[in-house]
């Protein structure tokens, strides 16, 4: 049993009241402890009116995705008494809600005779996150007394990346149109792998006739292609310090793992191998390739399991394990971040050792803070020169950028909440052109 904050507020209007019958009447000072006596008898006679212990639990669900809101609920039915107020506070790790607690007000519900409260929250990083404890707390009818009740829970939320681009309108009205992948057949008239040849037909494209086969025929005869598959594409993530920087309130390596498993849908639909590579300081994690759209679900626990790392990447290390883990040819997506020339030089030395045998794709999340200051007004000298800093750090992303071009690296930049969409497009673009095997 428990004081409220009422009560404290009553004893704290008290006091100056005992302070003057102090000063004014010294023989009555009896009364203000009498006074004391009985506020202390009300609150435990009102908290005994509140009731007694209630039957109570949480509902939280076994798994969420990082982001996205997740509904926490506590449920508590009262044996006896009449409950004025409940409330509940839950002890989460800091991933699950911020500051790691959250708040609920319980409301009676008079068709299931109980009380009940939910809040929701928005994960911020991947993980398991743990329910350590929560508390109920109900006062009673005067509002001056109140029970308490604490549960030791052992829950744990498990925060999955963000799937919501995968389970897009967009993306699925696309792969059930698409004639790419969906069927196990071979597919003829695209790609540039040869398939057959057939006899020349109004409509055809002119560019597919074979003159050498059409002289010897005494006809005109078409190429007919067959669509480029099992290829090999491995997603490789930096999980260093500059990507676990937010960008719009989650850190940048969670925005890239969703632009990542959306294409890596796309691309198991579409019958390749998909792979993924993890690396911070030393490299964390190499899946085997998944060959079908099976296989995503272990590409996504193993993106799940990508942990957020404060130090730089050692990307001589990671890229040389990389190319000694492939026995092909493979286009090797790279998402990855910098803040200087300096701290990029290395990664551009080892881009440049990779794109030797394998076709790389850099994809790097725009910097919107950064173009929010350069487009600032200078209304006074710090504002300008913050402005005239941004631009600087801006020119030496894009000279880095463009050294990753002239190696023949392709660079996708575009804000978080393009970079999936345009990922795929450019990953269509490669499979088309044949450039991977």
């Amino acid at each position: 049993m428990i004081p409220t904050q009422r009560a404290a507020w009553a004893l704290a209007a008290f006091a100056p009241i005992a302070l003057l019958i102090a000063a004014l009447a010294p023989g009555f000072w009896i009364i203000s402890p009498i006074a004391a006596a009985g506020l202390f008898m009300l609150v435990l006679v009102d908290a005994m009116q509140a009731g007694s212990t209630p039957v109570w639990r949480i509902e939280t669900p076994a798994d969420t995705e990082v982001g996205q809101e997740t509904q926490l609920s506590i449920l508590a039915q009262f044996r006896s008494g009449q409950p004025r107020q409940v409330e509940g506070a839950m002890e989460t790790d800091p991933r699950l809600a911020e500051g790691g607690r959250v708040w609920f007000e319980l409301a009676f519900d008079a068709d299931k005779q109980r009380h009940g409260g939910s809040d929701i929250v928005r994960p911020t990083r991947r993980g398991t996150a743990r329910i350590a404890r929560a508390w109920l707390r109900w006062t009673g009818p005067l509002g001056v007394g109140a029970r308490q009740s604490q549960l030791e829970l052992e829950d744990a939320v498990r925060v999955w990346p963000d799937l919501s681009s995968v389970r897009s309108k967009q993306l699925q009205t696309f792969l059930r149109d698409a004639q790419t992948g969906l069927i196990a057949r071979r597919i003829r008239g695209e790609g540039t792998q040869f398939e057959a040849l057939s006899e020349y037909q109004p409509g055809m494209d002119r560019r597919r006739i074979d003159w050498k086969a059409s002289a010897r025929h005494i006809a005109l005869y078409a190429r007919e292609n067959e669509s480029e598959r099992d290829n090999q594409i491995v997603f490789a993530f930096d999980c260093g310090q500059a990507m676990c920087e937010p960008v719009d309130a989650m850190p940048r390596i969670d925005r890239a793992v969703s632009a990542a498993l959306a294409c890596a849908y796309v691309a198991l639909k579409g019958g390749d191998k998909v792979s993924l590579f993890g690396f911070a300081q030393r490299p964390q994690v190499m899946t085997p390739f998944g060959s079908d759209s099976r296989s995503f679900h272990r590409v996504q626990s193993a993106a799940a399991g990508l942990d957020y790392n404060d130090a730089e990447p050692n990307f001589t290390l990671a890229l040389a394990t990389l190319t000694a883990k492939l026995r092909r040819r493979s286009l090797i997506v790279l998402f990855s971040d910098f803040t200087d020339p300096t701290a990029a030089e290395l990664m551009i030395e080892s881009v440049g050792r990779l794109v030797k045998k394998h076709l790389v794709l850099f994809v790097t999340i725009a910097d919107s803070e950064l173009q929010t200051f350069i487009e600032e007004e200078p209304t006074d000298i710090a504002t300008l020169a913050r402005s005239v800093t941004a631009e600087t750090l801006s020119q030496q992303r894009r000279v880095v950028l463009q050294r990753l071009r002239r190696l023949g690296v392709d660079v996708i930049e575009a804000p978080w909440q393009e970079i999936g969409f345009d990922l795929i497009d450019q990953y269509f673009a490669i499979k088309s052109s044949e450039a991977i095997g």
